[in-house]
């Protein structure tokens, strides 16, 4: 399992510092508070405190939160950093982004929209360590079987990368469907690298993952006052890939009344910001990718056919990893010398029984999941040799969790066999406590989007009411 990630918050106004610290523990997030950014700079000078994210006021006793910024970018430290304000003059956003500044947030603050960009700035993160760390690990693994840290032989990946290769540097829209975990984005990325686009932006965003009020914004921006939280104006996502790329990942669950702003986007190749009247022109490649098999979302009206074939121009399909059982070596390999990498790890080796068990195991998740296990056994195995148990782990842990919280499989000598929906029903509910009822991770856990959780949730609500009224 992932680290929590880790948030420094700096605010001498301890009403601020508490409501910010809250509000990122509730999310699951690892949250440390500091009053004195001169102490906070200290500690992390000296490694007493790590983060990878860092929120700051601007008006600070000692040091400033622009002098704060400048001083962790003269020492090399280059963890995001975003700076709040209740001063809303462009001079001083200017100041802060010169300074280094991630981002600029202004007072009081759209707490939704706070969360947006330190998700935006984790992302970014991993995308940079991830890129340095891989850098040798794609080098060696170059070849007809890669492309740009895609790694596979068989037929079905081959044929997507061939595909690939063909269209990268033509001007045409791309839709890349397959399972959740196929590896869509990894594909969308070697497209861009290899487009004539290489040095113009890579832009990613998932259109499941943002709640649907702040997504248009995200898009296409909004002006200062557009809706209630927008103190400042804001450049979309069009804008910031502009020359690029825009990858639009989980296309399928955009709701019909932005697919409509979308196609008129990608008709007119221009945008405009919320709150608005003015045109922006945009030069923007659209890479889009889903899980969802579209041509059924459209007979059902959930999507529109318009849309579907402006975007469909390239189709690229990515075989599901139970049908490329030849790749799972390969993609076993590349992932442990990533991870040990990424870990300052020695590379280690896969035992007999270990490799056996990734051969005939069905990865319902896909690439994901295979990555899940090699870098969990990478971090548990204590030995240079990755054995049974460290890749069956996470298994053994939840059938233990499963016992302890009274959610078990169903047995013969139950006095009830639960029916298949029950037991989705139980096993909903036991995620969700898990992650202490925030319900956007136990989505993600799930590998479902929200709305879907949601109807299973008020579903399950409804029958225990009906339930109890029968009762």
């Amino acid at each position: 399992m992932s680290k929590k990630a880790k948030i420094l918050v700096i605010d001498d106004d301890h009403d601020i510092q508490e409501m910010v610290t809250s509000f990122f523990r509730m999310r699951n997030y690892d949250v440390v508070p500091y009053d004195d950014a001169q102490k906070a700079l200290e500690d992390l000078t000296n490694n007493k405190v790590e983060c990878d994210v860092i929120i700051t006021d601007l008006m600070l006793p000692g040091i400033s939160g622009i002098e704060f910024t400048q001083r962790m970018k003269t020492l090399g430290n280059m963890v995001p950093i975003i700076l709040i304000t209740a001063n809303k003059k462009v001079e001083v956003a200017v100041d802060a982004i010169q300074a280094g500044a991630y981002d600029f947030v202004v007072k009081p603050l759209h707490f939704p929209q706070l969360l947006v960009s330190v998700e935006r700035a984790l992302y970014l993160t991993s995308v940079k360590e991830e890129n340095h760390a891989l850098k040798e690990v794609v080098r060696l693994q170059e070849g007809p079987t890669s492309l740009e840290g895609v790694v596979g032989k068989s037929p079905g990946i081959k044929n997507a990368l061939d595909l690939a290769r063909r269209v990268a540097k033509s001007s045409a829209n791309i839709l890349i469907t397959g399972e959740s975990g196929t590896g869509k984005e990894v594909i969308a990325k070697a497209i861009h690298t290899m487009s004539g686009k290489k040095k113009a932006p890579f832009i990613a965003i998932n259109c499941s993952a943002i709640p649907e009020n702040l997504l248009e914004s995200e898009l296409f921006g909004h002006a200062k006052g557009a809706f209630t939280g927008a103190a400042d104006k804001k450049v979309g996502l069009f804008e910031e890939a502009e020359g690029g790329t825009l990858f639009l990942d989980e296309i399928g669950d955009l709701s019909l009344a932005l697919q409509a702003k979308l196609l008129r986007v990608l008709q007119e190749k221009k945008i405009k910001r919320i709150g608005e009247n003015q045109l922006r022109p945009v030069n923007v490649r659209i890479l889009s990718a889903t899980h969802k098999n579209l041509r059924q979302e459209i007979q059902d009206k959930k999507f529109r056919e318009d849309l579907f074939f402006r975007l469909n121009v390239i189709p690229i399909w990515i075989p599901p990893l139970r049908e490329r059982k030849e790749d799972i070596l390969p993609l076993a390999e590349f992932f442990m010398r990533k991870f040990c990498a990424l870990n300052n790890t020695r590379v280690k080796q896969f035992s007999k029984e270990a490799l056996e068990y990734l051969m005939k195991n069905t990865w319902t998740g896909n690439v994901r999941e295979l990555e899940n296990t090699i870098e969990r056994a990478i971090v548990l195995s204590s030995s240079e040799i990755i054995r049974l148990d460290d890749v069956v782990t996470l298994i053994q842990k939840t059938e233990q969790a499963q016992e302890e919280v009274g959610f078990k499989f169903p047995m013969s000598n139950q006095s009830k066999i639960l029916t298949v929906e029950e037991l989705v029903n139980k096993y909903v509910q036991h995620v969700l406590e898990l992650n202490h009822g925030v319900k956007e991770k136990t989505a993600k856990d799930l590998q479902i989007d929200r709305k879907t959780l949601y109807r299973k949730l008020r579903d399950i609500n409804s029958q225990a009411t009906e339930s109890h009224t029968l009762n």
